[in-house]
């Protein structure tokens, strides 16, 4: 009859997926690295685990001292580039500073850190205070350091307390004399801790190793 419709010839709805109609896109979440639960976060990593990686494993800590960013005119306008002054030490009596340069402030840093590694060098230290008051001038700086009674502290500067710090040093006076360029300073107390010297260090470069020893027994 024309009042009849032909329902043989509707459409047929779409056939979801078995699991009730919802469907997935990008396969499965397991396959492709999530252990959170199929959030999309990416692997966890413990909180231990995150300190371990972040941890010296020579010991050595680092330290930016100075930061300084230079620019160079071209054809296209300004191309900036940046150097940064590390010191690095184990606070035990080993330091040594370095210098690198890049066109990133990150790409500096690492590459001073490495020049600064491969010039660590031992200071000599007398418990936790320097052994004797030593001078030191680099450039325009001139800086001088005292020894201190346990218990007084560093008594420096920014940039002076940077590299006694990492070398060990936890009680000392300090004078920053003459200019005040952080690169010169540092140098300055850099090359005053490696200049010191202990009693027994002296008496053996004299060739008096009998005093030394008569005194312990004594």
């Amino acid at each position: 009859m024309a009042d009849q419709k032909d329902i043989s010839a509707a459409p047929a709805a779409p056939a979801g997926p078995a699991s009730g109609g919802t469907q997935s896109f990008g396969g499965d979440r397991s396959s492709r690295g999530y252990s959170d639960g199929g959030r999309g976060r990416g692997p966890r990593r413990s909180s231990r685990d995150q300190r371990d990686n972040d941890e010296p494993k020579d010991g050595l800590i680092e330290k930016v001292i100075h930061i300084n960013r230079s620019s160079k005119v071209v054809k296209g306008g300004r191309r900036f580039s940046f150097s940064a002054l590390i010191v690095m030490g184990d606070k035990q009596g080993r330091v040594g500073m370095g210098m690198g340069k890049g066109a990133e402030v990150s790409e500096a840093i690492k590459k001073g850190g490495e020049n600064a590694r491969s010039r660590v060098a031992a200071v000599s230290l007398s418990a936790s205070t320097i052994p004797h008051e030593v001078y030191s001038e680099f450039g325009g700086a001139k800086v001088l350091l005292r020894p201190a009674s346990p218990g007084t502290g560093l008594i420096c500067g920014k940039t002076v307390r940077a590299v006694v710090e990492s070398a060990g040093v936890k009680d000392v006076l300090s004078k920053s004399l003459g200019s005040k360029n952080s690169s010169n300073v540092a140098k300055a107390t850099l090359n005053a801790l490696l200049s010191l010297r202990t009693r027994e260090q002296i008496l053996k470069a004299r060739g008096l190793e009998n005093r030394l020893t008569a005194t312990k027994t004594a």
